[in-house]
């Protein structure tokens, strides 16, 4: 029986070495770069950008692991810990600061200063979003923007013109209520509950803010914020939109991919998919103005895991995911706008019959995604009570007098 035990320990901890971040060698000679991402959406194009590495780095073997969303980051977070984990990965906005003040990503200043490195190339709001006390800890791969998503067959049969850069919620109201066909199952309009694709947006339409520019203090508890969900309420309770529970039932995306939605505001990386599911039926505008315009604006980058021991191995590696010709094949896919400037050229191609430049021309009036050092933290207890308000559990004035009071309590914790 010890001897059972012990060989059943040997191989467990065997079994733990072999997914370490940064494995020297697969036991064929070969160093190995495990990589780690969400999204298969990417699949094809990372395959290419790692062929291109291959042929300067032969000897080495990148392995490639796709995590769904819901358990990418406690996975992720969780081996890291444990000193193991994927050698390069995705990051983003709101786990950055966490992960770039615990030392669980690599400061990449050194390798920058040592390779020369220009990183005036990426686009500045992402170079600003990956920067921790000065120095630049992950490398810009792509950015987002969201736009207003439409199905040209129901507005054809509604009579209804396509949405343009003059509309505002009016305009989308009023267009809504002659989308809607409640006899046939057929909503205007998706108005989210979701943060980045919707009231994000909105309160910054309405003359709010979410985050302070400061990182101080919370918008949450403001008339503009206030506004901004009275709106969102208002359409779906005049059944212009899926209520709250449909959504959560049923993903917004799948609503509209299935020809039951008039519009949806979406990010531009949901393009591609969108379009495989409603082709030439498909498609975008600007998100229509409130007060004023506002799109919200973010980006996922390449992060190098803090304990690697293919530290060049794996700087070499996302300098071509996120260079040129990395950013030029992914524009190519038409998976989203590439962080890297004035590769987007191939993106705006990507798919013909979709007017992609809207998502460009948001840039002109695009907000910063909010975060702070804690995001996690105050973005959990915010979704908590505004889709408590959503489901008629509580009303919106006392959900975002909550929001506010344990956001400012976490950013209060920030400045200590």
């Amino acid at each position: 029986m010890k001897k059972i035990l012990i060989t059943v320990m040997f191989l467990f901890t065997s079994l733990l070495a072999a997914c370490g971040g940064g494995s020297s060698d697969n036991g064929g000679g070969k160093k190995v770069i495990n990589v780690a991402l969400w999204d298969e959406n990417v699949r094809e194009t990372l395959n290419e950008s790692i062929k291109l590495y291959n042929q300067k780095h032969p000897d080495v073997e990148v392995k490639v692991t796709y995590t769904p969303w819901a358990d990418y980051w406690t996975k992720l977070r969780t081996s890291l810990a444990g000193n193991s984990g994927p050698d390069v990965f995705w990051m983003n906005g709101p786990n950055f600061h966490s992960y770039a003040s615990s030392g669980l990503i690599k400061d990449l200043k050194p390798l920058i200063d040592q390779s020369g490195m220009d990183t005036s190339e990426y686009t500045d709001a992402l170079v600003d979003l990956y920067t921790y006390k000065g120095n630049l800890y992950s490398l810009p791969y792509f950015l987002d923007s969201i736009g207003l998503f439409y199905n040209k067959e129901i507005f054809d049969k509604a009579g209804v013109a396509y949405p343009d850069d003059t509309w505002t919620w009016e305009t989308l109201e009023a267009n809504a209520a002659k989308l809607t066909d409640k006899t046939n199952g057929i909503y205007g309009f998706i108005a989210p509950i979701d943060n980045q694709t919707g009231y994000y947006n909105f309160i910054h339409q309405a003359g709010g803010f979410v985050i302070s520019e400061d990182k101080t203090s919370s918008g949450f508890n403001t008339p503009e914020a206030l506004a901004a969900f009275q709106w969102e309420k208002s359409m779906i309770d005049k059944g212009y939109s899926p209520n709250a529970q449909q959504q959560l039932e049923t993903r917004p995306r799948q609503l509209f991919g299935s020809g039951k939605v008039g519009m949806y505001p979406a990010i531009s990386v949901n393009a591609p998919e969108l379009h495989k599911l409603l082709g030439d039926k498909l498609g975008v505008a600007e998100l229509p103005a409130g007060k004023q315009k506002a799109s919200i604006t973010h980006g996922i980058s390449w992060a190098i895991n803090g304990k690697t021991k293919v530290e060049q191995e794996a700087w070499d590696l996302i300098q071509i995911l996120s260079g040129k010709e990395g950013a030029e094949l992914l524009a190519k896919s038409g998976f989203s706008i590439p962080a890297y400037k004035g590769a987007e050229e191939g993106w705006l191609k990507s798919i013909p019959s979709l007017d992609l430049q809207v998502f460009v021309d948001s840039l002109e009036f695009a907000v910063p995604y909010p975060v702070s050092e804690k995001t996690a933290e105050w973005q959990d207890a915010e979704i908590k009570e505004i889709q408590a308000a959503f489901l008629g559990k509580k009303s919106f004035e006392e959900a975002l007098k909550n929001a506010a009071d344990k956001m400012n309590s976490i950013l209060e914790t920030e400045q200590k």
